[in-house]
């Protein structure tokens, strides 16, 4: 019994530690990219040493693979916490919203495709690909569905639409209106998600 107690307690211990790195790793993809990104840095952002992060992951691939399943798995967790009866565009503009607010807060790194190196690396990893198909599978049932309700174009092609969401989670603008001190968080969060949605013409 002792020794299960102490095994429980070495596991916590390496959750808490594995859970340090991968919060280290996702700001520094959020802040360099993967290609800029070193092993060096997200020891010294987890305050541990790098022969101590070897223990748990053992490269820069696998940190990199790790944060964007755990975000995927974040995203899709997100989508089936909303009500049932929420409308599918509100699902998605939730779901816009989510993602800006963890890019606000610096844990969202920039799309895969910014890195052909991580790209390559994340398409030949099965639990990536898994998590990534069943994201796109819900969020193209979300736009068909809107679009079936009349809320959206049903003249773009449903691909088209959930893609150009996914860019909207890394546009530049984001820093720069953060940066600008003129809106809040919430501010820039809601204009980014009016503009996605809205587009750029008002009412008439």
């Amino acid at each position: 019994m002792g020794i299960l107690a102490r095994l429980t307690v070495r596991q916590q211990q390496q959750k808490v530690r594995e859970d340090a790195i991968l919060d280290a790793t996702r700001v520094m993809l959020a802040k360099k990219g993967y290609d800029l990104m070193t092993v060096d840095e997200v020891a010294a952002e987890a305050g541990i040493a790098k022969a101590s992060l070897y223990k748990h992951f053992s490269s820069k691939e696998s940190l990199a693979a790790a944060v964007m399943i755990h975000l995927l798995d974040q995203a899709i967790a997100f989508l089936e916490s909303l009500p049932p009866e929420l409308a599918p565009v509100d699902k998605m503009r939730g779901l816009l919203r989510w993602a800006l607010d963890l890019r606000l807060d610096g844990g969202l790194p920039l799309l895969p495709s910014t890195s052909s190196t991580l790209q390559s690396n994340l398409l030949a990893n099965r639990d990536y690909v898994k998590r990534i198909l069943a994201l796109n599978e819900r969020m193209l049932d979300l736009v068909k569905a809107a679009q079936a309700q009349g809320v959206l174009d049903p003249g773009l092609p449903p691909d088209v639409v959930v893609f150009s969401l996914y860019a909207r989670t890394c546009d530049p603008a984001v820093e720069y209106l953060q940066m600008s001190g003129r809106y809040t968080h919430q501010q820039v969060t809601e204009y980014l998600v009016k503009v996605a949605f809205a587009g750029l013409q008002g009412t008439r």
